[in-house]
């Protein structure tokens, strides 16, 4: 999910003057139910919403069916543990036969739209399907209800009452305005997750005022039902950030036993000089490009030089996972294999298939209830620890070869 900061002010006597000014006001128009102070925070937002430029008939229709603060989206501001689980299971999750496959196919089906982005903004292709796989799954979690919510409601919910995050619900809420006031979308179609993420290629309200297109040529920037917008929006904010054009990520790489190595980056013939070699035994193809080493699973896993674009990756989320896993999947829907040195995962890995049956067994025996997925997260662990316990094993919640060969002998 890119981001882009924006500041948003109060000002309070403004609100006041409009709302005199109105025979009915906003908070009149609700129902007795609804949270009479959030009505009354959300009628003083709306001279601040004027001062950035919001219409009063805007923010009316924004605010329409918005009575009262989504409580869900403040358990989920509320907890968000760190990522704490191996990196294996970060990988494993997103970079598959099922996300690889699907990536091929849309390759093949989107590829006149993809030859003119991949023309005009100079970004690999498969870079970007790999992040409309890792944002969205394709564009599958736009149709769930549960995921997708009133993004102007959410965003007013975090403003209003989160502490942590009302800047950038404040923010964030004004940029959701904006799009709004632009015509792009109107407020019945602006969904997102809770934190306000967007569309197909899921950006923040603000990123998509600083990268938004209109690919397809409709006088729309329409995100959330066109994938030619989507992705050359994802393009143009990976342009604007520095993207250098026919070059690649970063490279698995072999390391010396035994060696310590400089922090920080150096040309890759310094690296080669040093004894890191690519991991695929080819030569470097720029000896004077410079280079990171990154260990995400420490000298015993997978080694890699990251290069310029890995870091312009990391502009549309900050986390050198997300980048490796945007890069490792980008390289596998071109058809390159997956990496020589495999994670330090202390069981045999099942296939995409293998694991959905895992969980289709584990809710056969009345261990899982969530859905058949392929994926596994702190649900499906739960199950798979339930029934290791109640056989007797070791209770890891580990989605290996041996848990579903158990489950098959039942």
């Amino acid at each position: 999910m890119p981001a882009i900061r924006r500041t948003a002010t109060r000002f309070l006597s403004l609100a006041l003057a409009a709302s005199l000014a109105m025979p009915m006001t906003l908070a009149a128009q609700q129902p007795a139910h609804a949270d009479a102070g959030f009505q009354r925070w959300v009628q003083s937002f709306k001279a601040t919403a004027a001062k950035n430029g919001i219409s009063g008939r805007t923010f009316d229709r924004a605010f329409r069916n918005v009575r009262d603060i989504d409580p869900e989206v403040l358990e989920k501001a509320t907890y968000q543990p760190e990522f704490t689980a191996p990196v294996w299971d970060y990988f494993d999750n997103r970079i598959n036969e099922h996300s690889v496959g699907v990536g091929r196919q849309m390759a093949r089906q989107w590829k006149p739209w993809l030859d003119r982005i991949e023309k005009a903004y100079g970004v690999d292709r498969n870079i970007l399907l790999a992040i409309w796989s890792m944002e969205s799954n394709y564009g599958e979690i736009l149709k769930n209800d549960k995921v997708m919510r009133n993004v102007v409601r959410s965003l007013a919910t975090l403003a209003y009452a989160d502490k942590r995050r009302a800047k950038f619900g404040r923010d964030q809420l004004i940029a959701a305005l904006k799009i709004l006031e632009s015509g792009d979308i109107d407020e019945s179609h602006l969904s997102g997750s809770w934190a306000g993420a967007m569309g197909h290629t899921q950006f923040i309200p603000s990123s998509y005022l600083a990268y938004a297109q209109d690919a397809d040529g409709n006088g729309k920037r329409d995100i959330w039902n066109s994938v030619p917008d989507a992705l050359a929006t994802a393009a143009n904010l990976l342009r604007k950030n520095g993207w250098q054009s026919g070059q690649t990520w970063g490279y698995e790489v072999t390391l010396p036993e035994g060696r310590k190595f400089p922090g920080g980056s150096i040309s890759l013939g310094k690296w080669d000089e040093l004894g890191v070699t690519r991991a695929n035994g080819k030569p470097f193809p720029r000896g004077n490009q410079n280079a990171e080493l990154k260990l995400p699973d420490g000298r015993g896993g997978p080694a890699f030089l990251m290069t310029k674009n890995f870091f312009v990756i990391k502009r549309y989320n900050n986390a050198d996972k997300y980048a490796l896993a945007v890069g490792l999947l980008a390289d596998q829907i071109a058809g390159y294999g997956p990496t020589v040195k495999d994670w330090n995962r202390p069981f045999t890995r099942l296939s995409f298939e293998e694991t959905q049956e895992l969980q289709k067994r584990l809710t056969m025996n009345g261990y899982y209830d969530g859905k058949i997925d392929g994926k596994i997260g702190e649900s499906s662990r739960a199950a798979i620890r339930a029934f290791q316990e109640r056989r007797g094993l070791e209770a890891d919640g580990h989605p290996s070869k041996e848990v579903l060969t158990t489950l098959r002998g039942r």
